[in-house]
């Protein structure tokens, strides 16, 4: 294991070499909703999520390679597709991303807005794998998978790489999951870093397909693409690189679940009394500390709130709802 630790570890110090000039140290930040708890805005990375991380990471060691690809493609609901556009730009590759049709308008204008060339039409979640193979053979791009990418993985472990530099005695690192990529670079830094910190994710209930993975020790694919208002982990099932460092190593503590109407109450929660313009699958981690479902480390708990992406319109029916409930603050 230590071997395994080791080597990852200086996977994520190479990656943080690499990206450092494109993305953004962000802060941690205290908080007056509890003494203890300290925040990880990853919202304030350009393209407004942590994804910027593990792209830069993936698309420069590409650049790396004697022989770069003619471009890179990708499947994604809209915070990877804004991330790798990016990166794709400053390389100076061409970069096609495939976004199911439902995915959150604004997250597919912005893509756009980056220089990517997008398709949508006939893309749903579950054709756009298959979509992805045929569009990667015709063109010859490099896939550059979410989440279940190395490269990806060990980008966002950079997060954490920051997050203990600055706080050496946090006791429990929060994030949301979806596919995994954040949490398995987290555990994969955190294990080798201080093995004592516990790694916890949140996902919502009706999303549990990591949860119930974590639980049985057996890969759990869901039937079809979730709804919920945490767009951004409607994956059906995790990596099989994540799977490798949650179940097969043991390197995640917990996975805990939450409402529809708890991701409600903390997305109002971050935009009134945080200040933070979160989107849903943000502020998850948030979710599960306001539940009181999160474990207790030995030392403060951090939450990497992943992404500010929001929409805006679904944004300002939480609002309303909560303003109609008698909320103070909203």
């Amino acid at each position: 294991m230590s071997d395994y630790l080791d080597r990852h570890l200086a996977e994520s110090r190479d990656a943080q070499r690499r990206i450092e000039a494109y993305v953004r140290r962000t802060p941690l930040l205290g908080t007056d909703l509890d003494p203890n708890l300290l925040l990880k805005p990853e919202c304030f990375q350009p393209t407004g999520s942590f994804k910027v991380r593990g792209a830069y990471n993936a698309v420069l060691r590409l650049g790396e390679a004697s022989a770069p690809p003619a471009g890179v493609i990708a499947v994604s609901s809209g915070n990877h597709a804004q991330a790798l556009a990016l990166a794709a730009r400053t390389a100076g590759l061409p970069a096609l991303i495939l976004i199911p049709e439902d995915a959150n308008p604004a997250k597919i204008a912005s893509t756009r807005a980056l220089g990517a060339e997008v398709i949508t039409e006939g893309i749903t979640f579950a054709n756009r794998e298959q979509k992805l193979r045929e569009a990667a053979a015709e063109r010859g791009y490099h896939v550059v998978h979410p989440f279940d990418d190395w490269d990806v993985i060990h980008g966002a472990g950079t997060a954490a790489l920051e997050l203990l530099a600055d706080r050496p005695d946090v006791g429990a690192i929060v994030m949301p999951v979806g596919g995994g990529g954040m949490l398995s670079g987290t555990a994969l830094v955190a294990k080798s870093i201080r093995p004592e910190v516990r790694v916890v994710a949140v996902e919502p209930e009706q999303a549990a397909d990591a949860a119930q993975t974590f639980a049985s020790g057996q890969l759990h694919t869901l039937p079809e693409s979730p709804t919920t208002l945490a767009d951004g982990v409607r994956a059906v099932a995790i990596g099989r690189r994540t799977l490798e460092v949650m179940v097969e190593n043991r390197l995640v503590d917990a996975i805990v679940t939450v409402t529809e109407a708890e991701i409600a109450e903390a997305t109002v929660t971050a935009w009134t009394r945080l200040k933070l313009a979160l989107e849903p699958t943000g502020a998850l981690p948030l979710a599960g500390w306001l539940s009181g479902r999160l474990p207790a480390g030995p030392g403060p708990t951090a939450l990497v709130l992943t992404g500010g992406n929001a929409d805006l319109g679904l944004v300002a029916r939480l609002l309303a709802d909560a303003r109609r409930q008698g909320r103070d603050d909203a």
